[in-house]
């Protein structure tokens, strides 16, 4: 069906089940809740959806609010492009960096209808990178050419705003994309001799995975999508495999959170043959087990997690990227021990999670209040209701203290399953804070 849609607006429509009157519909009300009439009908909404007619800028107003598209995207984008359509990723290439940076700068903003690239892109993408190797950009432009200091500087500044605390984030969120707007320009320019270069494309894919985090963190997932690809982009033309291969286990675990883990697993498997520092290899395979566990594919799992547990061992002495130093043993155990829940193994893994969340380094404090999540479940699920609302409402205080959304939807997805033990110690306190954060 998606190869006969050929208009943005009739995806999008389509999309919700929606009829051409449907649409017309909703285009009145949002007018009335402007105190406001609007003529739009069906038939003006077939003419739009057909190139016959276009929508002016008041209608174009209308049409945001039917589609729950923020206002100020139709001024920025135009029309259609602020239509939350089908967004296809850029092929890779020697000049498809910069496209896919200033894409991702440029739709910042959600598009809230749009969740994630389509499974057939994201398996072509992981594909692409894969079997194809890295080109260099055309030849320098005529002016100044960047030098080396100018980048050190960056980096030295962007593993500072990086590294620091969760809780900061709505402090460094600007700055860090104001570092990848400056990177773009200088990738843009072209003048520069090859090494800086290729420490460019690192920053650039860097800082790219950094903002996608923050909003995959915010549930902003068409965000993240777009920093992610950019973020690959730059990876693969800077030469280093292992931190495109983290990237794309970015995406896998977004389509594993979004309910998608045979896309996860497709993902992660074909990025694991290009992955070569046992760290990196550790984190891919620790989420494969993820994705085959919501897959109920026990045997499979526990080969990864077997993996995951060897590769880890096997770091020592080797320098590892900095987008993975941060994995340890307690992010085995405690994910090890959130799978074996998902597979039925309550017991054993409500103790993995305790041990790996004794673990943890006190700075790692999202991960904490994801970690106090699983163990909440854990205990909900081994009937111990009063320890599983002590570690939700800890969970929940750290989440609402350091600014994470997605830890608080982790915590409210417990919930109804807390409602049917109201009267235990500590549930009411949980569901009342959980309504006023």
């Amino acid at each position: 069906m998606d190869d006969l849609i050929r208009h943005p607006m009739a995806y999008a429509r389509i999309e919700r089940g929606w009829s051409l009157e449907d649409l017309a519909r909703r285009v009145r009300h949002a007018a009335l809740r402007r105190g406001l009439r609007s003529g739009v009908d069906r038939q003006r909404i077939w003419k739009w959806e057909n190139g016959r007619a276009e929508p002016d800028s008041h209608s174009q107003l209308l049409l945001a609010a039917a589609f729950d598209v923020d206002e100020s995207l139709v001024d920025s984008l135009g029309w259609p492009s602020w239509l939350p359509g089908r967004d296809g990723p850029i092929s890779l290439g020697p000049h498809s960096t910069v496209p896919a940076l200033r894409e991702a700068l440029r739709t910042s903003m959600d598009r809230r209808a749009f969740l994630t690239y389509s499974t057939a892109a994201l398996a072509g993408l992981a594909h692409e990178w894969a079997t194809t190797e890295p080109q260099a950009l055309a030849a320098a432009l005529d002016g100044k050419q960047v030098d080396a200091e100018l980048v050190e500087t960056l980096e030295i500044t962007s593993d500072r705003l990086t590294s620091l605390v969760t809780e900061q984030r709505q402090h460094t969120s600007k700055l860090l994309r104001a570092h990848l707007d400056t990177v773009t320009d200088l990738i843009e320019q072209g003048n520069y001799a090859h090494p800086v270069e290729l420490r460019l494309h690192t920053l650039a894919a860097r800082l790219s995975q950094t903002i996608g985090w923050h909003r995959f963190d915010q549930g902003r997932h068409t965000s993240a999508g777009h920093y992610w690809h950019a973020a690959l982009h730059n990876a693969h033309a800077s030469g280093d495999r292992d931190l495109g291969a983290g990237i794309l286990s970015d995406f896998a675990y977004q389509a594993t959170w979004l309910k998608n883990p045979k896309d996860a697993a497709d993902i992660l498997q074909s990025a694991l043959h290009r992955t070569r520092h046992p760290a990196a290899r550790s984190l891919l395979s620790l989420r494969l087990a993820r994705a085959q566990a919501a897959l109920g594919d026990a045997r499979a799992c526990r080969g990864s997690l077997s993996s995951t547990e060897r590769e880890l061992g096997a770091v020592a002495g080797e320098p590892s990227s900095a987008w993975c130093t941060w994995m340890s043993p307690a992010d085995l155990l405690v994910d090890s021990g959130q799978w074996l829940l998902d597979l039925g193994e309550s017991q054993r893994a409500h103790r993995l999670i305790a041990n790996g969340r004794d673990l943890l380094p006190r700075a790692r404090t999202k991960t904490r209040a994801v970690f106090l999540t699983y163990e909440a479940g854990s205990y909900l699920r081994a009937g111990e209701v009063d320890q599983a609302a002590a570690a939700a409402k800890e969970s929940l205080a750290l989440a609402a203290r350091i600014g994470a959304p997605r830890c608080i939807t982790l915590v409210r997805d417990l919930l109804p399953d807390f409602m049917k033990h109201a009267a235990a110690e500590g549930v009411s306190e949980l569901l009342h804070l959980a309504k006023a954060t």
